[in-house]
Parts: C-alpha cells; sequence; structure tokens
C-alpha cells in the first residue's frame, strides 16, 4: 500500500508545481483551481478503490484489529501528507501566509470531522448489534455506507456554501443548531437508545416483508413468491440516516473554521474516507472510550458559540485547533483512566 500511495503522491505534485502562479486577492478566497479540484478527485477515486478492494479482503471477511490498525494509520498519512502538499502549493503559487491559513484551516476542519466521525462509528456498532449483524457481514453495509456518506456530503457542502454566500445570516442559524445538538448530546450521553421504538424501522416493517433471519451478503430474496427484505437492508437503511443526520450536525461545524469550499470538501473526505477501517478498529473498543462522546457535546458547543459571533470576533483558526484537539484528548484520557479504574477494582 505505502509503495502505491508514495509514487501517486510523488506523480502529482510536480503536476500542481507547474500550474501557474496566481496572486490571491485575499485569504477568503477559494484556493481551488480546477487543476487542484481535478487531482483531488483523482486522489479520492484511487484511494476509494485501494479502500473497497483491499480493506477487509474478500466478502464475508472479518477485518482484524491489527489490520484495521494498518488501514486507519494510512489514511491519516495519507490525509497528512495531502495537507502537506496543499502547503507546498500554496507556498510556492500564493504566499507563505496564505499557505499557513489554508492549511491550518484544514487540519482544524479535519480534526473536527474525524472526531465526530467517531460518534457516527459508534451508532453504527449500535445498529449492527440490534440486528444482529455479525463482523463479517458489516463490510458490504459499511462500504454503502461511507458511499452513501461522501455523495450526501458533497451535495451538502456546495449547498451550504452557496447558502451561506446567499444568506449571511444562515451563520447564525447554523450556530444556533450546533449549540442546541452539542448539549442535547451531552444529556443524551448516557442515555440508552431503544431502537425497537424507531419509527422508520416500525413503519418500514408494516409496509414491507422482512425475513425473521439473515440471508448471507442479500439485501432482498424471494421466498414463496414473495420479495422480502433481509435484516442486513434494514440495518443498510438505517446507517444511510445516520449518515444524513451526522452530516447536517458535522458540516455546519466546519462553516465556522472556513468558508472556503475546497478546504471544507477536502477536510470532509479525508476525514470519512478511512472510516471503515476506523469502525472495525474501534468496535472491540466502545466501552474504553465512554466519556468521548462528553468532548464531541463541548466541541460542537464550542463551534456553535464560534460561528454565532463570529462577525463580533473571529476566533483565530489555531486557536480553535487547539482548543478542539484538547476537548477531544481530554475526553479520550479520562475514558481510558476511568477504563482502567474499573478494570483494577
Amino acid at each position: 500500500m505505502r509503495k502505491l500511495v508514495t509514487p501517486l503522491l510523488l506523480l502529482l505534485l510536480p503536476a500542481i508545481a507547474s500550474a501557474e502562479t496566481i496572486t490571491p486577492v485575499s485569504q477568503n478566497i477559494s484556493v481551488g483551481t480546477p487543476l487542484l479540484w481535478a487531482i483531488f478527485f483523482g486522489l479520492v477515486i484511487v484511494v476509494l478503490l485501494i479502500d473497497l478492494v483491499f480493506v477487509g479482503g474478500g466478502k464475508q471477511h472479518r477485518v482484524s484489529l491489527k489490520e484495521a490498525g494498518t488501514w486507519s494509520l494510512i489514511w491519516i498519512t495519507l490525509a497528512m501528507l495531502f495537507g502537506a502538499g496543499l502547503w507546498w502549493y500554496l507556498d510556492h503559487h500564493y504566499t507563505r501566509e496564505l499557505a499557513n491559513t489554508k492549511v491550518l484551516e484544514y487540519l482544524t476542519g479535519y480534526l473536527v470531522e474525524k472526531s465526530l466521525a467517531v460518534d457516527n462509528v459508534f451508532v453504527w456498532l449500535m445498529l449492527f448489534n440490534f440486528f444482529a449483524i455479525p463482523f463479517e457481514l458489516q463490510k458490504r453495509v459499511l462500504t454503502y455506507g461511507v458511499l452513501g456518506a461522501i455523495v450526501m456530503r458533497t451535495i451538502m457542502i456546495f449547498a451550504g456554501v452557496w447558502l451561506i454566500e446567499q444568506f449571511h445570516w444562515m451563520l447564525y442559524l447554523f450556530g444556533a443548531f450546533l449549540l442546541f445538538t452539542g448539549i442535547k448530546m451531552w444529556w443524551m450521553a448516557d442515555k440508552e437508545v431503544h431502537l425497537e421504538n424507531n419509527p422508520l424501522i416500525k413503519w418500514i416493517k408494516n409496509h414491507y416483508p422482512v425475513t425473521t433471519e439473515l440471508r448471507g451478503e442479500r439485501f432482498f430474496v424471494t421466498e414463496n413468491g414473495i420479495r422480502m427484505m433481509t435484516p442486513l437492508f434494514l440495518a443498510l437503511v438505517m446507517v444511510e440516516i445516520s449518515d444524513l443526520i451526522f452530516a447536517v450536525d458535522s458540516i455546519p461545524a466546519i462553516f465556522a473554521i472556513t468558508s472556503d469550499p475546497f478546504i471544507i470538501l477536502t477536510s470532509n473526505i479525508f476525514a470519512i474516507l478511512g472510516l471503515r477501517a476506523m469502525y472495525f478498529l474501534l468496535a472491540d473498543m466502545a466501552d474504553r472510550f465512554s466519556y468521548l462522546k462528553y468532548g464531541l457535546a463541548l466541541v460542537l458547543v464550542f463551534i456553535g458559540i464560534k460561528m454565532m459571533m463570529i462577525d463580533i470576533y473571529k476566533i483565530p483558526v489555531g486557536i480553535s485547533l487547539a482548543v478542539v484537539a484538547t476537548l477531544i484528548g481530554s475526553s479520550v484520557l479520562i475514558s481510558l483512566a476511568k477504563t482502567k479504574e474499573k478494570s483494577n477494582t
């Protein structure tokens, strides 16, 4: 894998270097030139193919902890290499000040989106447990889940950029929404969710026949002349809905960091590219991060407040990155300490 990614990046960087130098009017412009967009989408297609082909091996393959950890590290490294390449390009064609600002925005957005994606992973785990989906059958659902997340976020990001350009007051609405979501997440952090009472699941079961058991990786089967849905497809529906909900939560968050659609989209997509590997990495360790939800809740509250006061005082991106990293890191350390404390008693 490393032998494949490194030459690819080495091939892309000279292409970036050959682009014409453009002097930006201000740091509020989008740095996404047609060449950068083409390189980004080409890179995404390549890594998606690698992810879908290699992560998890063949059908009904249970991903080991070591395998998931290795691939998670690869995706994080790739995201950092992209950031380094972006800095090199901006420093070469624009100014160092712009390069520092934009890459700091990219890193902050990546950290925020990656952190919120962890909560999405925990929701997936809860859904798979509810539908009794074994690990070896989860790969197919997660494949569609990640692809759906990429498509939905891309559409919503460009829609959000257009809305904010046309209606600046939408920033205050997004901020208030994030503040409310953060408070709700804190309040619901230790509450148990009862999926059997979910109205959508009830509605589907009342309007479409569902098999009582799984049928391998099949989403639909025909039994006694009747086309029936399997619990695996029900799990897929709920995974896609969770993707939509988390996109609605996380995309406004990054608008408090930057309004550059290129930075918004790249940080979002790189944060969720390795989501399948991260799921298999955290699936067996979910109980060890019981306080992470509180950290994520505080991140949303902080970003919501930052967005609501953006016209009064714009908190520097460096401070935002430090606050987000501190909140997430502290919640992880507290979770691990509490887990260790319980295991010793």
